[in-house]
């Protein structure tokens, strides 16, 4: 019977999976409905369940019959509810509780864990509506109305009747078709209402946060200088002769290309300075991000030649990371924190401990003006295209974060791209505000207008391949530009009010380049422009007197007590304003105590033979697991957001004590505070073992999908060998390791054996008396001398999981740059 059942949650189990990659791929789905298109992933299911029948069906020795065969298979592979409930839910965390939930409540009334005459009569009806319940009657009665199983007792009843009607199964023959059609019928309705849903409008509906604009004039350089609470020293940043060098793809190898490495980077010479704003432009795959992270540090593939110097000295990336900062493109934040909240806890981080409290608030203040944040930096950040900031607000956010590090040279890349004119245009003012602070300033830039374009001081041009074309000054109305690339024979002049920026690319494209047979970069390379920057270049490798090389005493501003401390306080805030994550948990597990509460009445000490045990076992063994799997399968999608493990224990605590607080006075257990204690110990020690296995899983792995599928492997063994399915004593020798490397053996076996291991009330035990406590010794293997060993597993495995996943987190990179 236990396989039988097994048998029925591989599928329930598994298709979790189902439910992340089904939320990602809803909106391409009703496209392709819209377009009478057939989902081509809907027989994979199908061939799962018949690969799992063919596999296990004649190993375990099921009826040898070909009929009872299709028909199992047919059973294991109509039992999914997964896309319906993603395409309810539609968010990650509610739909995987959603879906936890829903496999506890068909498999608490599916008639194993607690059978069918042991429910309570006013709650028999869940019988008959749990979907497992009919693949359970269909596999029993398909397989012990099998031949081999109508020998006759001398009860006058065969072996299978007798098994049958001990588990409440012993149906007519007919409830083999009904639970046939059930299946069919419950996998055509969910599919019907899969396919009705839509992707949810309100979803995309929230409140943005509004500012009033500014129209002030932008301030004149010295009284941003002249305000600024924190020195900083300005350094330039000089690179010659730079080379950047890939691997060969292996498409290009295939294509004939025979080099080894592919050059990036050709011959890169410029600098960049105080109080100037650089342009570095290009069309697109000409390589300006690439030569963004290489000055900053960032590539962490590929080789790289050449010069790069910081004030005229050697650039030394542990040095130079801490008087430097990098916005990306994409800007990523903590939803659930203030605007000023991000900007302190960056501060916190960030500047030197030395510097006091008070100075650290003033400094913060002084920047959320200077990027002009000041006007909500009590509003919540909020998710992208969904609440909180607007895409400009966020980008002048992630500039006000690196700012506030003090930093003498910032990187930026494409600050405004995905704007419109106006947004695009607070953001350049924003970035000017902090350019006349005189720290040096570089952003990518794809194809600007007039107005941006023309903010910038100067301008780095790369052509495709990675080699520069123009480095030196705009000038005034991107004078000095248009006449130097006017001057080139062939090159058509500029039209009236036309955009300096479109124009340059345009003259200087690959087609242009061709139709008029010359080299842009060789001519640059021969042109005074060059010499200039040479000359330049060589006068900034040179130390200013009285200088000396960037020097820290630490690596990092702050020690790691400091940056625990920073930390916790800004995820402690996240979580508490976390109402989607936290408080649905919370309640998943104040709901499923009821439930457990309510089904298991009072039924704690009425322990008269084996079925009542098993009973309470059943129920320790789904709150064990199924309680575990939701804050596994919750903590994924946050975890990838948040790093998070101290934070996570309050939580976990609440949860835990939800669990004994409701369940346990309401299924009757033993009153004594040690037996309480051990049920919340063991309790919240698997919330936290499920909980940092779901971190250590996103650590390993490179991206959501892998995760939820790796972790459904686990869930299947803590299923199979939590001592419940299969009991210790009774596993092959072979596989005995695995039961004790599961914790929620572990778990299970300090939960029964604190609550009946000391009890020796005499039960009936197949037909036999026998002491409580003599059964679970040799039944389960549950000694009650033993619980020591058992506390210590169990908070041990929590702390190793915890110390894996802060390791790999910090040494493993999945980001290739």
């Amino acid at each position: 019977m236990g396989s039988l059942y097994f048998a029925l949650v591989i599928p329930l189990v598994d298709g979790f999976s189902e439910l992340s990659m089904t939320i990602q791929r809803l909106v391409v789905f009703y496209k392709q409905k819209e377009f009478l298109g057939v989902c081509d992933s809907s027989h994979y299911f199908e061939i799962e369940a018949l690969a799992w029948t063919c596999l296990t069906y004649y190993v375990i020795g099921y009826s040898p019959e070909v009929l009872p065969l299709i028909y199992s298979t047919f059973c294991c592979a109509s039992i999914s509810m997964f896309r319906f409930v993603a395409s309810v839910f539609q968010t990650v965390v509610a739909a995987m509780t959603a879906g936890s939930f829903a496999i506890l409540l068909v498999l608490l009334f599916g008639g194993f864990v607690i059978s069918k005459p042991s429910m309570p009569m006013w709650l028999k009806w869940g019988f008959w509506i749990s979907p497992v319940t009919y693949g359970e009657i269909g596999l029993s009665l398909n397989e012990f109305h099998a031949p081999r199983w109508q020998k006759m007792l001398p009860t006058n009843t065969t072996i299978g009747q007798e098994i049958l009607e001990s588990r409440g199964l012993n149906f007519d023959g007919y409830l083999f078709w009904i639970s046939l059609a059930s299946g069919s019928s419950r996998a055509m309705i969910s599919l019907e209402k899969f396919s009705e849903m839509r992707v949810s409008e309100d979803s995309t509906s929230g409140e943005i946060v509004k500012e009033h604009s500014k129209s002030a004039p932008m301030t004149n350089k010295e009284s941003y200088k002249d305000k600024m609470v924190l020195p900083f020293e300005p350094l330039t940043v000089a690179f010659q002769d730079l080379k950047y060098y890939i691997d060969t793809p292996v498409e290009m190898r295939e294509r004939g290309f025979t080099e080894k490495k592919l050059r990036l980077l050709y011959d890169v010479t410029g600098s960049l300075r105080p109080g100037v704003l650089t342009a570095l432009m290009g069309v697109s795959g000409a390589g300006k991000t690439t030569l963004l992270d290489v000055l900053a540090g960032r590539k962490t593939t590929g080789y790289i030649e050449g010069e790069i110097k910081i004030g005229g000295y050697p650039k030394v990336q542990e040095t130079f990371a801490r008087v430097s900062g990098y916005c990306e493109q994409t800007d990523i934040h903590s939803p659930q924190i203030t605007v000023e909240e991000s900007v302190i806890f960056s501060a916190w981080l960030r500047l030197a401990p030395e510097i006091n409290s008070k100075t650290k608030a003033e400094f913060v203040n002084e920047v959320l003006e200077t990027i002009e944040l000041d006007g909500i930096k009590d509003s919540l950040v909020g998710i992208p295209g969904v609440n909180g900031l607007s895409t400009e607000q966020r980008k002048r956010l992630t500039i006000a974060v690196e700012l506030v590090a003090n930093p003498s040279i910032i990187f930026m890349d494409e600050p405004t791209t995905g704007l419109d004119a106006r947004a695009a245009a607070i953001v350049m003012r924003a970035v000017k505000n902090v350019v006349d602070t005189g720290r040096t300033i570089v952003c990518t830039i794809h194809q600007p207008s007039i107005d941006i374009f023309e903010a910038f001081d100067e301008l780095i041009l790369l052509k495709i391949g990675g080699r520069i074309i123009y480095c030196g000054p705009l000038g005034k109305h991107s004078s000095q530009v248009i006449e130097y690339f006017e001057g080139i024979s062939g090159v058509p002049k500029i039209r009236k009010n036309y955009n300096p920026a479109t124009w340059i690319l345009e003259v200087t494209s690959t087609s242009a380049e061709a139709e008029l047979g010359v080299d842009f970069s060789q001519i640059y390379r021969e042109s005074a422009l060059y010499e200039n920057n040479k000359e330049l270049v060589k006068q900034l490798n040179t130390p200013a007197l009285g200088s000396r090389d960037l020097h820290f005493p630490t690596r990092f501003s702050r020690n790691g007590w400091g940056q625990f401390k920073s930390c916790l306080w800004k995820l402690h805030l996240s979580y508490w304003r976390s109402p989607s994550y936290n408080l649905t948990r919370i309640m998943h597990t104040t709901t499923s105590s009821l439930l457990f509460g309510v089904l298991f009445w009072e039924q704690g000490q009425k322990i008269g033979n084996q079925q009542n045990l098993f009973n309470i076992v059943g129920s320790l063994y789904l709150a064990v697991v199924f309680l575990g799997i939701n804050n596994c399968s919750s903590v994924i999608p946050n975890v990838a957001r948040e790093r998070t493990v101290t934070v996570e224990i309050p939580y976990l605590l609440i949860q835990a004590l939800a669990y004994v607080i409701i369940s346990y006075p309401m299924i009757g257990y033993y009153g004594s505070a040690y037996k309480v204690f051990w049920n919340f110990y063991a309790m919240f020690c698997t919330m936290m073992f499920y909980n940092y296995l779901g971190m250590l899983l996103v650590s390993l792995t490179p991206n959501f999908m892998i995760v939820s599928i790796l972790s459904t492997v686990f869930y299947t063994l803590f299923n199979l060998f939590s001592g419940f399915l299969i009991p210790g004593p009774k596993i092959p020798n072979w596989w005995i390791w695995l039961y004790y490397m599961m914790p929620t053996s572990w778990a299970l076996n300090g939960m029964i054996t604190s609550q009946y291991g000391d009890i020796d009330k005499e039960i009936i035990v197949f037909g036999e008396t026998k002491s409580l406590s003599s059964f679970l010794e040799d039944y389960f293997g549950f000694h009650h001398d033993r619980l020591p060993i058992t506390a210590a597993v169990l908070i041990i495995y929590p702390l190793i999981l915890a110390f894996l996943f802060a390791y790999c987190i910090g040494k493993l990179n999945f980001l290739r740059r």
